[in-house]
């Protein structure tokens, strides 16, 4: 699960803004934020980058919460 949206919404950001900072479409972001998609770590690193740009306060852990692999493995 990431955070995009929550971030996003924080900066007041919409979906679209955030794809066209990117060059991306805007149906891309809200497949990330919908969780459909994941995207690979240099997408994350520039989602990030651009959030920052566009007015937001957040880092890599923040929008992509690491996950606790210890915990998944007593799942």
């Amino acid at each position: 699960m990431n955070n995009i949206s929550l971030a996003r919404k924080t900066a007041g950001i919409t979906q679209h803004q955030l794809a066209e900072a990117l060059g991306w479409n805007q149906s891309r972001i809200g497949n990330y934020e919908a969780g459909t998609r994941t995207p690979d770590l240099y997408s994350c690193r520039r989602i990030v980058e651009i959030l920052n740009t566009l007015g937001a306060d957040c880092s890599l852990d923040s929008v992509f919460p690491p996950h606790n692999i210890m915990t998944e493995e007593k799942a």
